[in-house]
């Protein structure tokens, strides 16, 4: 049973999901902190004094507090156009690799010494 428990935990698809979901934990607190440090602070200060808040938090209509909803927003919208682009550029790679791969796998045409030699025997048989 233990080494079924070790198999299945030390298994590629377990390990690389650990992995992502720890550098995804680690992405989401840069993202947090850069929404609540910096882009609300720099941009959203002049609405949020217009408001008569000093926290995006802080915005509420009616006891509905909806300024956490639209901090969430923000960061999910630039959490998703960093992944985009995240995997555009890997997919990008990797067109490239594959295209390298298939040049590489390509038969060499021939060589100079080559073409020559056909190109004396030509002449020969004229």
């Amino acid at each position: 049973m233990i080494k079924e428990l070790k198999d299945f935990l030390f298994r590629g698809n377990i390990l690389d999901l650990a992995v992502a979901v720890i550098f995804g934990a680690a992405f989401n607190a840069i993202i947090t902190s850069l929404v609540g440090d910096i882009i609300t602070p720099l941009i959203l200060n002049p609405a949020l004094k217009a408001a008569g808040v000093e926290k995006i938090a802080d915005l509420a209509w009616n006891g509905v507090a909806y300024g956490s909803f639209l901090s969430a927003v923000l960061n999910f919208l630039i959490v998703g156009t960093t992944l985009f682009f995240i995997v555009k550029a890997a997919n990008k790679a990797m067109s490239l690799s594959k295209k390298e791969e298939e040049a590489a796998d390509e038969p060499a045409g021939p060589t100079q010494e080559e073409l020559l030699a056909e190109i004396r025997d030509l002449l020969a048989n004229k």
